[in-house]
């Protein structure tokens, strides 16, 4: 019987069905979905009250008025649902075409992991294997000679996760009336920003290393192989069985792409060029969305994770590309997932994207279904505090938390304190963290997180738990050079990786 059927009106006491309520949370786990007044109340909140301080209205339209941001979108899920979604602002600058729940955003990077997850469908139907040396799917170009290629074998896998060890970060947009290139002008080096063709700093698997590049080399395997574009795959085996109406790989110059969407601004305020910048290298930063249409991508992911109401995607993929490949990233990363965030002691999978002057962010919950898409179209340093002190707001007003297991809690020696405490530099992240003490406890200012400070809970073996972290860390010497580091570890699997040195 449904506890709706228990508690029927005029029958029964409010509180005594609450009651009941709380029993089934209590005994059997369960999780009542928010009632239509609560969502209400949380959506009113996260929107007008994005300061620490609840006592003041620090609005989503105060901090894009602070930082200048034209337009602003989002969609909230929780409980594996989409809870509630809204929109700010205009298109571009000096019209008054306002932005709406189906205006989609270049979302640049989250390009990534949507890319990554179709190749796993593929890779499940039998059509690639992620595991198979690359070079046999290449037909177009072929890998450059390379020492670090010569004892191993390049993958689909090593491109997708950033272990392959390839140059070539990022790449500039195009407008319309520019000659695009190709993904092989693109891979040749032949483009703005890079003059010579990609090429190998390290041995595939061994580090990580961002690379749109690599990306581009996995875009041009699967369509050599397939003899299908990268966009009409996506179309084929997720956007169209997902239903999603507003996302597209297309670009803006290519049949079938869309017509309502947000324009790209500069620091000014002012349309960039035509506002719709083209991208060829479609597998690294071509996607076009909207927050909502991403927000039924991450429930079905979600859904397939617990192997329960998708469609799409099989619980076998979605483990597949959420998996940690590595932690030698600040938290980890999987195939095309960022796994580095813990907000309120949540695991998380998501990944951020910013084309010149418009971009945003995807972020779900491995477990129980919450999460956020919100995309905005201004530059980084107008759109990113904006999108951050909004993730914030939503994350308190849902109240997202998990409190911290303190069972294992133990008091930390007075020696080792001694001996850990002081300051620790990561050159790769341009990153420094101070470890100091107070009351007999360890914290780290700033913390991973991006709060002033977190309490280290010291668990013995010189190994701490952090709030809102997913990693636990270890002080210990690296018997490489016999110096201090702040170890990252990830539970559940054997990665360890030397971060922070310390600074004598």
């Amino acid at each position: 019987m449904k506890i709706q059927e228990i508690c029927v009106e005029g029958k029964m006491m409010k509180g005594f069905c609450r009651a009941i309520l709380i029993f089934l949370v209590l005994i059997f786990g369960c999780k009542p979905h928010p009632s239509g007044e609560d969502v209400i109340q949380k959506k009113e909140r996260a929107i007008s009250k994005l300061s620490k301080n609840d006592t003041t209205h620090y609005s989503v339209t105060d901090a894009m008025g602070e930082h200048g941001l034209i337009g602003l979108s989002v969609a909230v899920i929780e409980d594996y649902k989409i809870v509630w979604k809204d929109s700010w602002g205009i298109k571009e600058a000096g019209t008054d075409e306002e932005i709406d729940e189906n205006t989609a955003f270049s979302t640049a990077s989250i390009s990534k992991p949507i890319t990554a997850t179709l190749f796993a469908i593929l890779e499940e139907k039998g059509q690639i294997d992620l595991k198979a040396p690359v070079s046999g799917y290449l037909k177009r170009w072929k890998l450059p000679d390379s020492e670090f290629l010569k004892d191993t074998v390049l993958t689909l896998e090593h491109l997708l996760s950033h272990t392959a060890g390839t140059t070539q970060g990022g790449f500039a947009d195009f407008y319309e009336g520019d000659t695009i290139p190709t993904i092989v002008h693109s891979l040749k080096g032949q483009i703005p920003g890079y003059d010579k063709e990609i090429d190998f700093v390290s041995v595939p698997g061994t580090k990580w290393k961002y690379s749109g590049g690599g990306y581009v080399i996995a875009q041009m395997a699967l369509e050599d192989h397939l003899g299908k574009s990268l966009a009409h795959l996506a179309e084929e085996y997720l956007f169209l069985p997902l239903g999603l109406k507003n996302t597209t790989m297309r670009q803006p110059n290519e049949v079938g792409f869309l017509n309502n969407v947000a324009k790209a601004h500069d620091e000014n305020g002012k349309t960039i060029r035509t506002g719709i910048p083209i991208t060829p290298q479609v597998s690294a930063s071509g996607l076009w969305s909207t927050p909502t249409d991403m927000a039924f991508f991450l429930i079905e992911m979600q859904n397939a994770l617990r192997n329960e109401g998708n469609r799409v995607i099989s619980h076998d993929v979605a483990q597949r590309v959420t998996t940690i490949v590595t932690s030698k990233v600040m938290g980890g990363w999987s195939l095309g997932w960022e796994r580095r965030y813990g907000f309120g002691n949540y695991e998380w999978f998501s990944h951020g994207g910013a084309n010149t002057g418009i971009g945003g962010h995807i972020f779900a919950t491995m477990d129980g279904g919450n999460g956020i898409a919100i995309f905005g179209n201004g530059p980084n340093g107008i759109r990113i505090p904006v999108l951050v002190k909004f993730r914030g707001s939503i994350i308190k007003a849902h109240g997202w938390y998990l409190p911290m297991d303190r069972e294992s809690e133990q008091e930390v020696p007075h020696d080792f304190i001694i001996w850990a405490t002081g300051k620790y530099r990561d050159v790769q992240f341009d990153l420094e963290v101070e470890i100091i003490s107070k009351d007999k406890k360890m914290r780290m200012a700033p913390s991973f997180s991006g709060e002033k400070y977190s309490e280290l809970i010291y668990i013995g073996d010189s190994t701490f738990l952090m709030d809102e972290f997913p990693n636990k860390i270890k002080f210990e010497k690296n018997p490489s050079d016999s110096l201090v580091y702040i170890v990252l570890m990830r539970n559940g699997t054997n990665e360890k990786e030397y971060t922070l040195q310390k600074r004598e």
